[in-house]
């Protein structure tokens, strides 16, 4: 179906962006799906964030874990895979996310990959190098970012759903690693504080830092070149898939309808927007310094909003 110019942004005037400002930028950026497809969306964020927290919330306590919790745990996280990957649900949500992976044709592997991730978590405190934490990845950001693109390229016929045609993971990769970069040096002080550290150690050794150092940081000691290094470092690996980003949803748009680009465009300016505040030769690395006010956030939403419908009304106009 050939979309015309005055169709583009037809449902963007709708959205009350104004009262979801503190929400998850995923969640922000599905608002301008349509109901059933945004709700979708949110059953299965929310799937994940049981299993995240669950691991995330032990792991903040001051207690060492000890071996017969992580077997339970780990017990717990299997269970709750299996009865995905057999269609039986353990409660009435568990129902309801079965429900919606069968209704959207959703591929199990995103739930995989982050049991896996987080049952890495349950048996290490950190990363040992960079690969490590790319794996990790894999279930920890790639594949909620992997539902999200999915969502987005479903398409609805009269009787059936259609799965997108393209490779969910391979789109989504850069993406989510870029945003999950700029979320680990956006929260540094939190994650930290919450004694959650997500940087690589041989990273940290290249610096001469260890993870005392780090935390002494977060707690208000001087920052150290070493450290800044460190951060340089990671905003340069986020600067890296940023670009790769860019170039992945410049090609991914063609295969989309405006209204799942534009929801593209959102994540991506939402990020690039933190990735902007992050200064590593002279940044705090605080959450004031880093999170953006919520009229700095609305006001981005509106320029990305505008700057995405003039750049389809063109590209439109000039294929006609």
């Amino acid at each position: 179906m050939k979309i015309k110019p005055e169709n583009i942004l037809n449902f963007a005037p709708e959205i009350d962006f104004s009262r979801i400002l503190t929400n998850p930028i995923l969640d922000i950026a599905a608002r301008v799906w349509e109901n059933d497809r945004y709700e979708a969306f949110r059953i299965c964020y929310r799937s994940m964030r049981v299993i995240d927290d669950l691991i995330d919330d032990r792991k903040e306590k001051s207690s060492a874990i000890s071996e017969k919790e992580i077997k339970e745990l780990s017990q717990t996280i299997d269970n709750w895979v299996k009865g995905m990957e057999n269609n039986i649900a353990t409660d009435d949500f568990h129902g309801e996310l079965l429900r919606v992976i069968a209704e959207f044709k959703i591929p199990l592997f995103p739930w995989v990959r982050l049991a896996k991730a987080m049952k890495y978590d349950l048996h290490h405190n950190g990363f040992k190098n960079f690969a490590t934490f790319l794996r990790y990845t894999e279930g920890a950001a790639i594949a909620p970012a992997a539902i999200f693109v999915h969502l987005c390229g479903v398409t609805k016929g009269k009787d059936k759903i259609t799965p997108p045609a393209y490779d969910i993971r391979k789109e989504a990769r850069e993406l989510a690693l870029f945003s999950y970069l700029v979320h680990i040096l956006r929260d540094f002080q939190k994650d930290q504080l919450a004694g959650l550290n997500y940087f690589a150690f041989d990273l940290m050794s290249q610096n001469q830092l260890n993870l005392n150092d780090l935390r002494k940081i977060a707690g208000g000691s001087k920052i150290s070149p070493k450290f800044r290094n460190l951060i340089a470092k990671y905003h340069q690996l986020a600067s890296y898939y940023r670009n790769k980003s860019r170039v992945r949803l410049d090609n991914l748009r063609f295969h989309l309808e405006p209204q799942y680009q534009l929801s593209l465009e959102l994540i991506f300016s939402l990020y690039d927007q933190i990735y902007e505040k992050i200064k590593p030769e002279t940044g705090l690395f605080t959450p004031s310094e880093l999170n953006p006010e919520a009229l700095e956030i609305k006001k981005r939403i509106a320029q990305t909003i505008s700057s995405f419908g003039t750049s389809e009304t063109s590209k439109i106009t000039k294929q006609e």
